[in-house]
């Protein structure tokens, strides 16, 4: 008898693990989701180089934010102005496996750096590290509500990490951000 229980109750209890586990892989996609989708659109604002060689330099910047089709991940596309000087930048990220991959500046074979990890930490926060020959680091992007997001880009020195770069970005569009469904 206890054969025949068990023999009918582990196909259950297997189906059950079974749903489980994919209900909880697709709800801790649901934040990474989240937090790409609400990074779409043009943003705009001011930046400062907060430590290094070239402390102290203000600029201001223009992004455009889209989600690749079929993929989890992002990119930021404009540019930021120093004086009459613009400089083209870009970040993209996209998940490879378990981990986010991607480039800041055309990456480490460019002027930039690659985004060798990463994760989302919640719906309003990621945190990317960086990486370039010696150079370690991070970047951190939060968006605290639908229209404002700020971006720190910070450095390994010895055993500390040291904010270099920091925006603090505007959304001027229209994109409508959140989950209302339609009528």
């Amino acid at each position: 008898m206890k054969s025949v229980i068990l023999s009918s109750a582990l196909p259950v209890a297997l189906a059950i693990t079974t749903v489980v586990a994919v209900a909880s892989r697709a709800s801790a996609t649901e934040p990474d989701k989240q937090f790409f989708q609400s990074a779409e659109g043009k943003w705009v604002g001011p930046g400062e180089i907060v430590a290094g060689k070239y402390k102290g330099t203000k600029f201001n910047c223009s992004f455009t934010g889209s989600t690749p089709d079929g993929k989890m991940g992002m990119s930021l596309d404009g540019g930021c102005r120093v004086g009459v000087f613009t400089q083209q930048m870009s970040a993209k990220i996209e998940r490879k496996g378990r981990d986010y991959k991607g480039s800041f500046m055309g990456g480490a074979d460019g002027a930039g750096l690659d985004i060798i990890g990463g994760n989302v930490v919640d719906a309003r926060k990621v945190v990317f590290t960086i990486n370039r020959n010696q150079l370690r680091g991070v970047m951190q992007a939060r968006i605290p509500d639908d229209n404002s997001m700020t971006v720190t880009v910070a450095v390994r020195v010895q055993d500390q990490l040291v904010p270099v770069i920091g925006m603090s970005l505007k959304r001027v569009d229209a994109v409508e951000v959140g989950s209302i469904a339609p009528n």
